[in-house]
């Protein structure tokens, strides 16, 4: 996902793609503990993603870069 993708979308769709983003980074890293996962550089993307809808999250509730919350 791409910061202008996150940046583009309001608080409530975020905080929907973070739940969704955290439940798949947890299942991968189960399937990654237990057996061979088909793809493990998808655990590194959705660590990235997460931090990235974070980081906008924090910027929207601090206002900072001219990040409002929608």
């Amino acid at each position: 996902m791409k910061i202008d993708e996150i940046r583009g979308k309001t608080d409530s769709e975020l905080e929907f793609d973070l739940k969704g983003l955290e439940k798949e980074l947890f299942n991968l890293r189960f399937k990654s503990a237990t057996e061979a996962s088909a793809n493990p550089s998808r655990i590194r993307e959705a660590r990235r993603d997460v931090a990235r809808i974070k980081t906008v999250l924090i910027e929207r509730s601090n206002k900072i870069r001219g990040q409002e919350p929608r």
